[in-house]
């Protein structure tokens, strides 16, 4: 990993978009941090594309979907996508002679698998998570389980500790039942189904853009932090490390091209300095 200030200026002045991960990539302890959210408002406004991509449900991700500038956010590694629609204004009553006005804005949701298969597969994945909790001890259902569609998720670092080797007996159990499981920074995730940030990354792009992803990969970027993040890292020659993906170093199957000196949104604050430097 180099640091970023070997990413060259031509590279970064020829970049259509980023994308990014959200938890300890964008968020420090759980939220958004104002440079962070500075850095998503600073790229949007400067005409770049920006994409959220996470592990975490949909329904965690719908507050954010509606505040953050940003194009999208895929959820669930991949199988569904929030799109805020421009904020509309309505009249919602009268003081005085001072109009109230209320902006909402509204969220377009895309699924990649049907409502049959959804339905199918959340039993499959119900009966996968109980098998989780009755043979390995100490594991837990992540707390935003309730917000989830398409994925379960067992908390490993966001409210319960699980230490790595347990990390591994849940993915390798869930691997025997069938499903895909990846390590964030937080959860272990499983889900049924060939999608992943990558494939997601290059769905939504289609979607939103018409654009082939893969074909013009050498203007995007990608910001990440964790092990769920190697597909990422292998697929962007522009992608970055925060600085806290070195606790997952040894556990990566791709290294992020470049890495901040900053941790977390701090760490993607610079990532966005160093693009909006460029133009």
């Amino acid at each position: 990993m180099l640091p970023l200030s070997h990413w060259p200026l031509p590279a970064r002045a020829g970049l259509l978009g980023l994308f990014t991960d959200v938890d300890d990539t964008v968020t420090t302890e759980g939220a958004i941090t104002p440079d962070a959210l500075a850095a998503l408002s600073d790229l949007k406004a400067a005409g770049l594309k920006v994409v959220a991509i996470t592990g975490r449900p949909v329904g965690w991700s719908e507050q954010f979907a509606r505040t953050w500038p940003v194009d999208a956010i895929v959820a669930e590694n991949g199988a569904v996508a929030l799109i805020p629609q421009p904020p509309s204004s309505q009249n919602s009553g009268q003081i005085g002679l001072q109009p109230m006005q209320i902006l909402l804005k509204q969220l377009s949701k895309l699924y990649q698998q049907t409502t049959d298969e959804r339905a199918t597969n959340h039993t499959r994945l119900q009966a996968a998570a109980q098998l989780v909790l009755q043979q390995i001890p100490g594991t837990r259902l992540a707390q935003d389980s309730p917000g989830r569609e398409t994925d379960i998720a067992i908390d490993h670092s966001e409210f319960t500790h699980l230490p790595p080797e347990t990390i591994a007996r849940v993915v390798a159990l869930l691997q025997a039942q069938g499903l895909h499981a990846t390590v964030s920074s937080i959860h272990i995730n499983a889900w049924v189904g060939d999608h992943n940030k990558w494939q997601g990354a290059q769905w939504i792009t289609r979607q939103l853009w018409g654009r082939d992803l893969a074909q013009e990969i050498d203007h995007w970027a990608f910001v990440g932090d964790s092990t769920n993040d190697a597909l990422m890292f292998e697929a962007f020659p522009h992608s970055v490390g925060v600085a806290n993906v070195r606790r997952f170093e040894t556990q990566l199957t791709h290294l992020p091209r470049y890495i901040t000196d900053g941790e977390r949104g701090a760490g993607f604050a610079q990532v966005a300095r160093a693009v909006l430097d460029a133009r």
